[in-house]
């Protein structure tokens, strides 16, 4: 019987995660029908089989991590004895068809009866790991699986039993584990400064009602503030980069990414192109990702290649926040809650409508100076949006 190996999904990713299966032991299936839906750092994915025929296992549980290349189920009765099929599926995952392979006779392998050792059956990695960082004796675990191999169920089961020393323990896989490994890489690898400046965003409220009272197309905040970072990059490159070695790499295309939110974790999706998009279109594309996002529908390739970063954390009620550079870009902006606060307008107190700006920056690619004519630049576009909408 032929297994079916976790295929490469593209963007250097080396595991996924099983999230659920679509199929179990004794099903019939078709070539590229679906049979299970994985989380790789990037998003989740729908897996197509290349074989016909009937499953005879399954290599894998709901929330067990495999590696790239290892089994991922069993078909069995697809062919006649003795010979593989002679093309590829040409569609294992959008984008990563399988390789058209030479008819060939199948090696029957023998099965080595296992030596008699008190060592535990381990064979994935990630068991023993899981193990070792929560201090299990793989000796006193008690295996469920064939031959005696200890799953990462049985690891768990005694995670169960012992006592928590700090409460609940929540592994690091999929796309939280991606997050969390991007932001220990900006953290250690890039010399971040931040500044930041209080706006006057009670016409950048008013611009928006007036754009959106007669168009089928609403403009949204983000939208808006987002098309003036845009306009910003392009006044200063050096925030639009790339350390690469010994070098800064100025880069042509402007590609935006927005943080956001998702029942599974924090993602970034990407608008590509963003410096060629109308202030509607941008902000349509922003709405239509974030969407996507929510929806757990985001492919891999619309969470990569962002050059600059926008994060609106003014939606949980903040008003700053020290952001994280999504590496390997080179800076991000952040956008605080706009609140009425008092606020001098031509030597007279009043009310008005404030909201924080900050930059996030990487030192090697510029100094204070653009940073603060960058934020600069935007902050004046927020106090005075008509008029920079005007020369944009």
């Amino acid at each position: 019987m032929p297994d079916f190996l976790l295929p490469d999904l593209g963007e250097g990713l080396t595991e996924a995660a099983i999230l659920n299966w679509h199929v179990g032991v004794g099903d019939t299936v078709a070539v590229d029908q679906v049979v299970v839906e994985v989380e790789t750092a990037k998003a989740s994915v729908e897996v197509p089989v290349p074989f016909a025929g009937v499953v005879s296992a399954l290599h894998g549980e709901p929330g067990q991590l495999l590696p790239v290349g290892s089994p991922l189920l069993s078909v069995g009765g697809f062919a006649e004895p003795g010979v593989t099929t002679s093309a590829g599926s040409g569609n294992v995952l959008i984008g990563y068809g399988t390789a058209p392979t030479t008819r060939r006779k199948r090696v029957r392998r023998v099965e080595t009866p296992a030596p008699k050792t008190k060592t535990p059956g381990v064979i994935s990695p990630f068991v023993r790991k899981l193990a070792s960082d929560n201090g299990i004796d793989l000796t006193k675990v008690t295996p469920t699986g064939a031959d005696g191999i200890i799953r990462r169920a049985d690891v768990e089961a005694m995670l169960r039993k012992k006592p928590a020393a700090n409460g609940k323990r929540i592994p690091l896989t999929g796309v939280r584990k991606a997050v969390a490994d991007k932001l220990t890489t900006s953290r250690r690898e890039i010399p971040e400064a931040t500044v930041w400046v209080d706006v006057d965003a009670s016409e950048l409220v008013a611009a928006r009602v007036a754009l959106n009272a007669r168009s089928d197309r609403p403009v949204s905040l983000l939208g808006l503030i987002a098309r003036f970072a845009v306009a910003g990059l392009k006044k200063y490159p050096e925030l639009n980069s790339r350390v690469e070695g010994d070098e800064i790499v100025l880069l042509d295309e402007i590609h935006l990414g927005f943080a956001a939110q998702t029942d599974r974790g924090l993602v970034v999706p990407v608008v590509r192109d963003a410096g060629d998009m109308s202030t509607r279109d941008l902000s349509a594309a922003i709405g239509d990702r974030a969407k996507t996002a929510r929806d757990g529908k985001l492919a891999p390739a619309d969470l990569t290649g962002g050059t600059f970063t926008v994060n609106n954390y003014g939606v949980f009620g903040v008003d700053g926040s020290a952001a994280i550079i999504n590496h390997p870009e080179a800076a991000i902006l952040g956008i605080g809650r706009i609140i009425d606060r008092p606020w001098v307008v031509d030597g007279t107190l009043g009310v008005r409508k404030v909201c924080e700006l900050t930059l996030a920056f990487d030192h090697r690619v510029c100094d204070g100076g653009t940073a603060g004519g960058f934020l600069r630049f935007v902050a004046d576009c927020v106090e005075s949006p008509v008029t920079a909408l005007g020369d944009l």
